[in-house]
């Protein structure tokens, strides 16, 4: 079977997911690079299935590089963002700009090939896929939740869990939290804790009219926050009646 072809767009010194993917039995690797002119040329003349690509780059940008291979009229590869910077508007501007995946460093080489083979093996699902990952991502902006903390990228997940099988949300310690722990290779009691953590932090920044604003109803006041169910079934709710 012929492998996938991956490029990889970060710097090489302290790139352990570069040395991973180099001896990679499902990935092969066709090339890497720092500098965005480079990534550009190189994409275009290797054409590469995925392109794992830090938004920081010599010469262009991230963004900047995906803005001149679609000018150029080349067939865009899958692409993951993978970047220390973590403000949530390099999320939401990574999944306009027709990003697959966003995720905030460090992250381990394990985890970013589980996502890859998730997203490919989507196959034609994947536009709605990433127009519902910049849904939620819009509405944790909107409500407060930074993107550089670990309960923003499980929330998302169970957001999203919830959506694809709602009745989930009534085995959240059985079955939810042990899902998502699973894919972030850590435990369900981390996994809980970044999400209450990441509520917590929203409500602090006092953003609470916001969420009262999204859904219309006034359901939040500021001295009672949701418990971590509540928010992700509150969310799923909203994604499944704008489908």
């Amino acid at each position: 079977m012929e492998k996938t072809k991956i490029y990889i767009a970060d710097a090489t010194e302290e790139n352990n997911i570069l040395e991973y993917f180099k001896s990679s039995e499902q990935f092969n690797l066709v090339g890497s690079s720092f500098d965005g002119q480079k990534v550009v040329e190189e994409v275009l003349q290797l054409k590469p299935d995925v392109l794992v690509m830090e938004v920081m780059l010599a010469s262009l940008d991230g963004f900047a590089v995906l803005d001149k291979i679609k000018e150029l009229g080349a067939e865009m590869p899958k692409v993951f963002f993978v970047s220390n910077l973590s403000h949530s508007g390099f999320v939401t501007k990574a999944m306009q700009s027709g990003a697959s995946y966003f995720m905030v460093k460090p992250v381990s080489p394990q985890n970013l090939e589980s996502r890859i083979l998730e997203v490919l093996s989507s196959g034609h699902g994947q536009s709605e896929n990433r127009q519902l990952d910049e849904k939620i991502s819009n509405i944790f902006i909107s409500i407060g939740i930074p993107a550089h903390i670990k309960g923003y990228q499980f929330l998302r997940e169970a957001v999203k869990l919830a959506v694809e099988e709602p009745e989930i949300i009534s085995s959240i310690t059985k079955k939810l939290y042990p899902t998502i722990a699973e894919r972030f290779e850590t435990s369900s009691s981390k996994v809980e804790r970044g999400m209450r953590h990441a509520i917590e932090v929203a409500w602090n920044r006092g953003k609470i009219e916001n969420i009262n604003n999204i859904f219309g109803l006034k359901i939040y006041n500021r001295n009672e926050k949701p418990t971590n169910g509540e928010l992700i079934a509150l969310i799923a709710d909203k994604m499944l009646m704008d489908v």
